[in-house]
């Protein structure tokens, strides 16, 4: 499954794996829109960069997006006002900043940026609640929303939230612009090199890879979740997969982009280049923890069908992106007292505007500089009640997967594969193909991802292909072959 964006960049550049030994001031690991912000903008710094992507520039997320570079996102900014008032004027001007510049690169580079109204919209009386309280956090944080009853959808809703001059991008072809704009101002990138771990060597760090080691005074991690167990980011985040697809339409079948503050999640927009193409996305959930995800992402699919009379998608696709137990992401540190280990995490589907200005802000960390709303989006916030709650229950409900997965692996008798069954659990993908069951990461039994074909662990999200393979995940390791 690859998104459609994919589709509309088929000549992309690639970049040879790490083959020896390297020296640099920065390792970044990652390269989504976050990391390649991080490295374009200290190699235009004068600092010498590396970047690894254990797959190739925007695998992850980033490949995966629906592309909305907006100021206006679902309930998020009512959330925050509820749990963290003092923090929600620095969300938003994180968020414009990350707009602005990526404007400014898009016009200076060439890559299309379309300029559309974003639409929040209820079609429940619970919705409309919901979508009035964040009425009341946009208009608090400066936003200029405006209050409609018919914002121009082909169903009933009962009211939308409108925001101005927002917009819409290809963010594969995005992200290959600031790989080229990175390698032009002097950083490296090495696709096909998985970063296995970090160690102190003489005052340096070196990341350790599968085809060599690369030695660095600061690490930047931008893999989604951080890669490294210290710090305990995998305890404080919930990871969500969640569906798109594109359809052709006759002519433009909506106006601005839309989304939906009831569930199940919709997600609507024109594709950047040719309005004859819609995406629809939604459907999420909590990683491995659903029945099927063919039928998640089938269901989006018939829903667009009915409601808007396309045919067949011409691409389907997945994305996984995480969600911090504050609302807010993490950026900053990967331990309060080590300032040489940065992460930047937590966006919870809104990582273009804010995963850019995480990036600014990482690198301007590195060269001593500091952004005036730091304070609003930190790795190592002061925790509130809400705070220590949410935190409880994800990690409640992670131990009742760990429990779950197990109990079941014993139980299971004689079912077709794909499979997982016995003690300890065996994951058979049913090509020949038998693994461990058991997650590298922190021992969840993973589960079969009918949608995908990859082994998903409900605990922390890591995923596996069929063959026990790391997809993503804060697994380094794959699943041992039985």
């Amino acid at each position: 499954m690859q998104s459609w964006w994919y589709a509309q960049n088929p000549a992309r550049p690639t970049y040879a794996p790490l083959a020896e030994d390297a020296s640099c001031d920065v390792v970044v690991v990652g390269a989504g829109v976050v990391g390649l912000t991080v490295a374009l903008t200290l190699a235009r710094a004068g600092t010498s960069v590396v970047v690894l992507e254990a797959r190739h520039v925007a695998a992850g997320t980033t490949g995966g997006t629906t592309g909305k570079v907006s100021l206006l996102q679902g309930s998020r900014l009512s959330r925050i006002r509820r749990a963290h008032p003092d923090r929600l004027d620095g969300y938003v001007a994180a968020n414009r900043e990350g707009q602005e510049w990526l404007q400014g690169f898009c016009a200076s580079t060439g890559i299309p940026y379309d300029p559309r109204d974003a639409v929040t919209y209820a079609t429940t009386a619970v919705g409309e609640d919901r979508l009035r309280r964040e009425q009341g956090a946009c208009e608090q944080a400066g936003l200029p929303v405006t209050w409609e009853t018919d914002p121009g959808l082909p169903y009933e809703v009962r009211g939308a939230l409108r925001l101005p001059g927002q917009g819409q991008i290809d963010a594969v072809a995005l992200a290959d612009s600031l790989a080229a704009e990175a390698v032009a101002a002097g950083a490296r990138i090495f696709e096909g090199t998985r970063a296995l771990g970090v160690d102190g060597h003489r005052g340096r760090r070196r990341v350790r890879t599968e085809s060599g080691r690369v030695d660095a005074r600061h690490v930047v991690l931008a893999t989604g979740i951080p890669i490294l167990d210290r710090g305990g980011f995998f305890a404080r985040l919930s990871p969500h997969r969640s569906y798109a697809a594109a359809f052709r339409t006759g002519e433009p079948a909506v106006e601005a982009m839309y989304l939906s503050i009831d569930a199940p999640t919709r997600s609507l927009r024109t594709a950047a280049t040719d309005d004859t193409v819609l995406v629809v996305g939604g459907n999420g959930h909590t990683t491995g923890r659903v029945r099927s995800e063919a039928e998640r992402a089938s269901e989006l699919v018939d829903w667009a069908q009915r409601t808007f009379g396309v045919q067949e998608p011409l691409a389907t696709w997945s994305a996984q992106d995480y969600e911090s137990t504050t609302g807010l992401p993490y950026v900053g540190r990967l331990l309060p007292a080590v300032p040489w280990i940065l992460v930047a995490t937590g966006f919870a589907k809104w990582g273009l505007a804010m995963g850019t200005a995480a990036g600014l802000a990482l690198a301007a960390e590195v060269l001593g500089e500091r952004r005036g709303w730091r304070g609003a989006v930190r790795s190592w916030p002061r925790p509130t009640i809400s705070d220590v709650a949410r935190t409880l229950a994800i990690n409640g409900g992670v131990g009742l997967e760990l429990a779950k997965g197990w109990t079941t692996a014993a139980l299971a008798r004689d079912e077709e594969a794909p499979r997982v069954a016995g003690v300890p659990p065996c994951a058979d993908s049913g090509d020949g193909t038998r693994t461990t069951a058991v997650c590298s990461h922190l021992g969840g039994v993973v589960a079969w991802n009918d949608e995908e074909r990859t082994w998903d662990c409900p605990l922390h999200g890591s995923r596996f292909d069929a063959d026990g393979a790391v997809v993503e995940g804060p697994a380094t390791r794959p699943l041992r072959q039985r």
